[in-house]
Parts: structure tokens; C-alpha cells; sequence
């Protein structure tokens, strides 16, 4: 019999709504959890104790009058500090923000407490919500539960390592370039980036965000299992109409073919072979589970949405973000703002008018790309989990760094839902594939992944080393 705090959030909603369980008891078995190992990787950086047991107090009282829980009824997660959470600071990792107060809730968290989730504490960040590694001057670094020495990843890192670390059965998440699929990469679980308008979500504590920022930024769910990725994204996606890029489709599209492309290397990107390995062995996962898959030389463009994604993203910093930056004079994020203007600079009207426009073209090729093959089978990065703060280390480390990212930066310009799957580890590292498919065509998702994670995934929780 698992710990409490190692079941799924699927199967604790269940027995909260049964009532043989209780949301309170739910809770403090993810609080014993927390206070046990966090200190170990810093993954949540402020604790909601009594806040949580006053939500799971609630919960188990709505049950005893009769009232229908919501469908995350005493679950326990946890919610990332760059969004605004009411009476907490939206600190998004910044010393500048640490007393930024939130009078109201985001949308997300707002739907994730309707549903009955029960808020544990929130997860760290990078500086900015900037790299794939979590660090910064106010809460400091966190680590990788599986192996202190690889990154957790970042920007949702310390997300990540709370859910395989069993703090919470899952963990909300930001993605404006890998910041949800990565941390799952990293560590051994499985993460989704949802269609843009999926999650309704906005910040009321801070100003309106540039379009780039509005055009490729989403919420979504890590978790240790496809089903419970499932129910929390449903959870998430209740309507709010503060958010205006909100879209009610439904969580189910009609039928697809089973029918899926397998890229080991898109755009000719270098990939390691441990990655390899991971991406054919997922492949004839599906092949096994009925699935037709189908080896690519290439898929639709992803390098120059990649540039586009990196432009459209610095167009903030000539308007008072690399302001904020020297502000915060946080040496990491510094640097990647310095080693992204080498390679990309922030556009000029021209520039930025045809970023846009090139989007709409983009976007249009992958539609009719899907159309052939539902699901697309392609690296997450072409590395494995690399090695703590590399990118920082030089200029040609954060090159090499951003070039393995590119199936993950590429993919928000277009506003598409990608889904990590974590497929094994190779020794205390773990490894696993990404999944993508077409706009609000997350179900799609989740039945190949599902397909994938019933062959074997890595056993979380796990103990941090």
C-alpha cells in the first residue's frame, strides 16, 4: 500500500469524494511529506500550512452537507510564484518583487480551488521565469531530486521537483519556451504545454503582458501520471473570462487515426543517443498500443519560429525590462539576456510587425501537417538533463544549451500544446519523449502518452539524493 502522499491525484479525488478519505488527512500527509524533504531541494519556497488545512477543513465540510466536491476535491499541489495568488507575493523570483502582494487570484488559481485542490505551498522559479535551470537571489537554487548534480529544470523547476519528489500529487506550471515540458523532462515525470486559450490566466497585480509574452505563455499541469495530467488540465480550464485569449472548446475532439510521426531530428538538430533510444523506443510503444507510426526526415519549420519566439520575447527589454534586469542585478539572468541579444536582437517595427505575420504561415503548415499524422513523436531536448547551471557557464555553453531546446522553444510561437512523456532513466538521469499534436487537440495527447506511460516510466516518488 503506497503512502498517502504518493497516490495520484486521480485516485485521491476519489476517495475524498467516497469519504474514505478525508481532504484533511490528504493534506497532512503531503505536509509531513514537504517538511521532510524539501529542505533537502528547495523546490517550495514559501509552505501553506495552515492555510491548506483551513482549504482541506472546507472540503471535507462541503462533503458532509452533501455539496458535490469539485473534481480535484483534497487534492494537494502546489502553485508556481510567478502567479498571483491572493494575500501571497507574485515574486516570479525577483528580490524587486518580494513584497509584490496579490489582491485577487489568477485565473488558474482561482479554478484550481473550485475544484476543490487544496494549495500546499508555492514552487520556485529562475529570476524572470527566464532559464531552463531554477535559481535566483531571493529564494535561491533548487535541486533535482533524482541527482543534485543535473538541473531540475527550469522555469517551472521547482514545480517539477516537488511532484517527483511526492510534495503534492501535481504541480502547476508556466511555458514560454519549455518552462512546463522541460522540469518534467528533467525530472522523470510528465508535464503539458496546453493549446494557447486553454487555461484562462493573467496576473491583475501586474501591468498588461507585451503580445509576444500574451501569444506563447500558457499554464498547465505536471504530474507523475497521464491521468492525472488529464483531470488537473481539465480542472485549469474552467472558463474566466478575464482572460480575453480564453476559448471554451471541449476536452475531447472527434476521432483521429491512430496514426503518429517519429523525427529524431528535426531541422538536423543534434541528438544524444540515449535520446535516440527513448524517442524509437516510445515509438514502438504505439506501435504495440495499434498505433501506425511513421519515420520522418522532417517535420514543419521550428529554427525560424525558434528565432522569432527569442525576438518577440526580448522586444520588452528596450521597454523597461532590461531596466528591471539591472535592478535586480541577478549575474544569471543577466548574462542569458546579454548571450539572447548576441544571437537575436529585440526587432524594430519592421521586425516585429513581420514576426507576427510570419506566425499566421507557420502555424498553417503544422495544421496541415496534423492533418496527415495527429501526433508527432520528437525530442524534448537533444540532451539529456544537462548538467546544473551550465548555461551560464559561457557564450558557447548557452548556445549549445539553446540549440537542444529547440523543439521546445520553436513550438509557443505558434500557441501548439506539446506533452512530455517520461519514458526511463539512464542511470540517475531521466530521460523521455515529447508529443505534439494540433490547436485544443490535447486529448490526442493524452491518449498517446497514456499508450507510452503503460510500457514503464520511472518510479516516483522518489527519495531525494
Amino acid at each position: 500500500m503506497p503512502q498517502l502522499y504518493a497516490l495520484s491525484a486521480t485516485e485521491i479525488a476519489a476517495r475524498v469524494a467516497a469519504r474514505t478519505l478525508s481532504a484533511r488527512e490528504a493534506t497532512e500527509a503531503a505536509l509531513a511529506r514537504m517538511d521532510a524533504v524539501n529542505p533537502a531541494i528547495n523546490a517550495v519556497v514559501k509552505p501553506l500550512h495552515e492555510e491548506a488545512r483551513a482549504a482541506a477543513d472546507a472540503v471535507d465540510a462541503a462533503i458532509a452537507r452533501g455539496e458535490t466536491p469539485g473534481i480535484l476535491a483534497g487534492v494537494p499541489i502546489t502553485v508556481k510564484v510567478n502567479v498571483d495568488q491572493a494575500g501571497h507575493e507574485t515574486t516570479n523570483g525577483l528580490s524587486i518583487q518580494k513584497d509584490h502582494k496579490a489582491e485577487a487570484d489568477n485565473p488558474v488559481i482561482a479554478n484550481l480551488k473550485k475544484a476543490g485542490a487544496i494549495i500546499i505551498g508555492r514552487t520556485n522559479t529562475p529570476a524572470f521565469s527566464l532559464r531552463w535551470f531554477t535559481s535566483n537571489n531571493l529564494h535561491g537554487a533548487t535541486k533535482n531530486p533524482w541527482n543534485p548534480a543535473i538541473t531540475p529544470g527550469g522555469s517551472s523547476g521547482g514545480a517539477g521537483a516537488a511532484v517527483a519528489a511526492g510534495i503534492g500529487a501535481l504541480g502547476h506550471g508556466t511555458d514560454i519556451g519549455g518552462s512546463v515540458r522541460y522540469p518534467a523532462y528533467a525530472c522523470g515525470i510528465h508535464g503539458i504545454r496546453p493549446t494557447l486559450g486553454r487555461v484562462p490566466a493573467w496576473n491583475a497585480s501586474l501591468p498588461e503582458r507585451d503580445i509576444g509574452a500574451q501569444l506563447m505563455a500558457v499554464s498547465g499541469p505536471l504530474a507523475r501520471s497521464i491521468a492525472d495530467l488529464r483531470l488537473s488540465l481539465e480542472a485549469m480550464s474552467a472558463p474566466d473570462m478575464r482572460d480575453p485569449w480564453y476559448t471554451p472548446v471541449p476536452m475531447n475532439g472527434p476521432p483521429a487515426p491512430k496514426r503518429a510521426a517519429l523525427c529524431i531530428r528535426p531541422e538536423g538538430m543534434k541528438v544524444a543517443p540515449e535520446v535516440e533510444a527513448a524517442l524509437r523506443g516510445a515509438a514502438r510503444r504505439l506501435q504495440d498500443a495499434g498505433y501506425t507510426v511513421v519515420e520522418v526526415d522532417a517535420l514543419p519549420p521550428l529554427r525560424e519560429p525558434a528565432r522569432l519566439q527569442s525576438q518577440l520575447w526580448l522586444t520588452s527589454l528596450p521597454r523597461g525590462g532590461l531596466a528591471m534586469a539591472q535592478r535586480e542585478g541577478e549575474a544569471a539572468s543577466l548574462a542569458i539576456y546579454d548571450y539572447m541579444q548576441r544571437l537575436t536582437q529585440p526587432a524594430d517595427f519592421h521586425g516585429f510587425q513581420d514576426a507576427l505575420t510570419a506566425r499566421a504561415g507557420f502555424l498553417r503548415q503544422w495544421m496541415m501537417f496534423f492533418e496527415k499524422y495527429p501526433v508527432v513523436i520528437c525530442p524534448v531536448s537533444g540532451e539529456l538533463p544537462f548538467a546544473d547551471q551550465q548555461d551560464v557557464q559561457s557564450f558557447e555553453a548557452f548556445q549549445a544549451v539553446l540549440e537542444a531546446q529547440l523543439t521546445q522553444v520553436g513550438l509557443p510561437l505558434m500557441g501548439l500544446p506539446g506533452l512530455t512523456v517520461s519514458t526511463g532513466m539512464v542511470g540517475r538521469t531521466p530521460v523521455g519523449v515529447q508529443l505534439l499534436a494540433g490547436r485544443f487537440r490535447e486529448d490526442l495527447l493524452f491518449a498517446a502518452g497514456a499508450a507510452i506511460e503503460a510500457a514503464g516510466t520511472p518510479h516516483t516518488p522518489v527519495d531525494p539524493a
